[in-house]
């Protein structure tokens, strides 16, 4: 095999995936025709695609966030929700993935009359039928959800609520998601201390758009279990006397003896808080110069908990096999790297322990063990 194809048939383990930002275009397409949705920038599925990405590229915030108003549009029935749902699940078994989480948030899903209630029941429902069709052409995956709360808006709490009404039934945990600045997590204080009464697991996105104060909101005020992306951490790093930003393409090359954590960058190691690290993404949105560049890779050999993810699989034109691939093309990782994020994704799981023990044992490890012969 080549190394690309290895890469593909590696098992994967994903994070970080938003189901509105992974639809297939065909999909939009016809879901836009039977709800009469008139807005699509193009008529066919190529067109809308290379829309999509060419929008996430385009360096305007303004028209990266009129994405996902299109993808938004075709999800706000019961049969476009399970529909959606479903092709994330097949999309991600075809890709080599073992297990994902896949966050939305439930209150962008009210706008033809559906409930919270309806939108999760019919996600799930997705979901379930996916992981079915997946297993019946040998490709056996597990996806779960993630229900996200807009950090602008006011239904965090609600939505915690329902994270546990219906953790039984499919939902993994909580996520708050949307602009950093002027929202800071502090502001769902509510949501957050009941899911920890609740013992319930909840990531926070910080340390994207905005740096380490995001991040220390969200894990000393908040207590999040992981952090996502988190990239600006290296905010808190020193390389040889220099702050990282001053000279990227030598501290990514800095060995370990020449970096000093600050106290918040300590922490995060110290406490093996999880990283959920999208490069593709994080280079459109720049946060990160270049895949080359991306912190990731001395975050990795600080042996920080780091994990590989996708985040907007539609925008970015990319899937796991893409990213994993850039980091061994562009960033000089190995097969035996991507066993060990992986690894590190399926520890930082949000389902339980021997569940994820499971997965690496008898899934991640003897297929990294067949690749790496």
């Amino acid at each position: 095999m080549t190394l690309a194809e290895k890469i593909k048939q590696a098992p994967k383990a994903l994070l970080h995936d938003h189901l509105d930002g992974g639809v297939r275009p065909q999909t939009i397409l016809e879901i836009a025709d039977e709800v009469g949705y008139a807005a699509l920038p193009a008529s066919d599925a190529e067109s809308l695609g290379t829309w999509f990405l060419e929008s996430a590229d385009s360096g305007s915030l303004e028209r990266y966030l009129k994405t996902f108003d299109h993808t938004l549009a075709v999800m706000q029935t019961t049969e476009g929700l399970r529909r959606v749902a479903r092709e994330c699940v097949l999309d991600l078994a075809e890709d080599g993935v073992v297990y994902a989480e896949s966050r939305y948030a439930p209150e962008q899903h009210l706008e033809a009359g559906l409930q919270l209630e309806d939108v999760i029941e019919a996600v799930n429902a997705g979901f379930r039928e996916g992981e079915g069709l997946a297993a019946e052409v040998g490709h056996p995956i597990r996806v779960t959800a993630l229900l996200t709360a807009m950090r602008h808006a006011a239904k965090s709490t609600e939505i915690a609520e329902l994270a546990v009404r219906y953790r039984d039934e499919g939902v993994a945990g909580f996520d708050i998601a949307g602009a950093e600045a002027g929202f800071p997590p502090t502001r769902h204080l509510d949501a957050f201390e009941y899911l920890r009464r609740e013992n319930a697991h909840f990531t926070i996105h910080a340390g994207e758009a905005f740096g380490l104060p995001s991040i220390w909101e969200a894990i000393q005020w908040c207590g999040a279990d992981r952090l996502g992306h988190g990239v600006r951490i290296v905010d808190d790093i020193m390389v040889r006397d220099r702050a990282f930003g001053d000279d990227v393409a030598a501290a990514i090359a800095a060995e370990p003896g020449e970096v000093h954590l600050g106290r918040l960058a300590a922490y995060v190691r110290d406490m093996r808080i999880p990283l959920e690290m999208c490069p593709s993404s994080n280079v459109q949105t720049g946060a990160a110069d270049s895949v080359a560049l991306h912190p990731i890779s001395l975050l990795k050999r600080l042996r920080f908990r780091v994990t590989v993810n996708t985040d907007n699989r539609l925008m970015s034109g990319t899937s796991m096999s893409r990213e994993m691939g850039l980091l061994v093309g562009e960033a000089g990782w190995t097969l035996e790297d991507l066993r060990w994020v992986t690894i590190n994704a399926m520890k930082s799981a949000f389902i339980p322990f021997d569940e994820r023990l499971a997965i690496i044992e008898e899934v991640v490890k003897p297929g990294y063990a067949k690749l790496l012969d």
